[in-house]
């Protein structure tokens, strides 16, 4: 059994040594020279660091992540918290793993440095795909191929594999973008700053904000209308001015970050809707090539992740029956993410409310659902947080598909 697989970002490399723990042969293909990445923080939740620690980065993740104390909702012009939700120490306790804040190139490093070299081929752009009824394969732009058993695409919102073998509709504009960037803990300081995730949301406006690079630096996303057409590419830049025009009446953590920024960049939020199927025969999606969705339930990195290891255990389990395996995969797989992708978009109305009245009954709202959890996990922390990737291909997750999806 041989496994080509297309990108080596997480969900990608995740798959390599997901796939190398069960003894199958893979060829991880990534068109850049070097595992490098343009992107910043990532929110890592336990259902996806415990399959972390079971690929072996359990004290990599230690060293470079911070363990946020809860996920703080705040008012955007007062400061004031409307919800609190418990993370370190109350989530590794009740789920059996961490909550995590890491910079996206610390994690691909720690994934990366495990990679068998002769397994890994950077400078190989691949440029088509295809399959017959005894494997599939990859060209290369350098006119070779790489052929295996099994292809899957693992190649980001921008997938080649998706475009050429599922002909999805149009990336959906969801009309926001997102500005972000990295600050030095040093030089933010004078904002007394916690080791918490928060979230503020104020009018047409969003921001989260957490440390990471094991404390040592502040992330932030700020998710807003722009005043011109902005790319769907996290390389770009803005200006802070741009960014900063937004604020005016916010309290001061918000702009302060952003003030402490040296450069901030800017991306188009695009989702994509479900797509009928990930599975073509021998060739199967996985990450964000399946399930590109909005960032305001931070899951994109982790649904990744849970992908790889469904996809790898599918794989090592029905080697004999290949097609059946990677049809089995999208059936454990599927529905989890395609919820995902619409709860996504249902956040996106309520973080960016505008009227007076709806941004009051929203924070209403969160502070009933404050009260009546008083410290716990709310319905939907439990639902995304419980799955256990290894019981769900092994059959045995019925407890959690008793839960309420939502």
């Amino acid at each position: 059994m041989r496994v080509v697989i297309v990108g080596a970002g997480i969900g990608g490399s995740a798959l390599a040594l997901a796939l190398h723990r069960s003894g199958v042969d893979y060829v991880l293909l990534e068109q850049a020279a070097e595992l490098t990445t343009v992107g910043a923080g990532i929110q890592l939740s336990p259902n996806g660091v415990r399959i972390l620690e079971w690929l072996g980065l359990k004290e990599d993740l230690k060293r470079f992540c911070v363990e946020p104390s809860a996920h703080l909702f705040k008012e955007w012009d007062t400061g004031e918290n409307v919800l609190t939700t418990p993370l370190s120490p109350k989530v590794r306790e009740t789920f059996g793993a961490a909550y995590y804040h890491a910079h996206r190139a610390d994690l691909i490093g720690a994934l990366s440095r495990r990679l068998a070299a002769e397994n890994l081929k950077l400078n190989s752009e691949v440029v088509g795909v295809g399959q017959d009824a005894v494997g599939a394969w990859a060209e290369l732009a350098n006119g070779t191929k790489e052929r295996g058993d099994v292809l899957i695409g693992a190649d980001g919102i921008h997938s080649l594999v998706r475009s050429t073998v599922f002909k999805p509709g149009p990336p959906r504009a969801s009309g926001f973008v997102a500005w972000r960037g990295v600050v030095s803990a040093e030089d933010a300081a004078p904002l007394g700053i916690s080791r918490s995730s928060f979230i503020v949301m104020g009018p047409r406006l969003s921001s989260v904000f957490y440390y990471i690079s094991g404390g040592t630096q502040i992330n932030w996303i700020n998710i807003g209308l722009a005043a011109d057409t902005k790319r769907e590419s996290w390389s770009q830049t803005a200006r802070k001015s741009e960014v900063l025009k937004s604020f005016d009446g916010w309290y001061d953590a918000p702009v302060g970050l952003v003030e402490c920024t040296e450069q901030p960049f800017v991306t188009a939020l695009y989702d994509r809707d479900p797509l009928p199927k990930w599975v073509d025969g021998r060739i199967a999606l996985m990450g964000d090539a399946a399930h590109a969705m909005l960032p305001y339930h931070a899951q994109g990195a982790v649904q990744s992740i849970e992908d790889a290891w469904l996809l790898a255990r599918s794989i090592e389990l029905g080697q004999n029956e290949i097609e059946n395996a990677l049809q089995r995969y999208e059936s454990l797989r599927k529905p989890r993410a395609d919820s995902l992708i619409q709860h996504s978009r249902s956040a996106e109305r309520w973080y960016h409310v505008d009227d007076p009245a709806e941004v009051e009954a929203r924070n209403n709202r969160f502070r009933s659902i404050d009260k009546k959890y008083a410290g716990d996990f709310v319905p939907q922390q439990v639902w995304l947080y419980s799955y256990d990737a290894e019981k769900a291909v092994l059959g045995t997750d019925d407890e959690w598909r008793e839960l309420p999806a939502w």
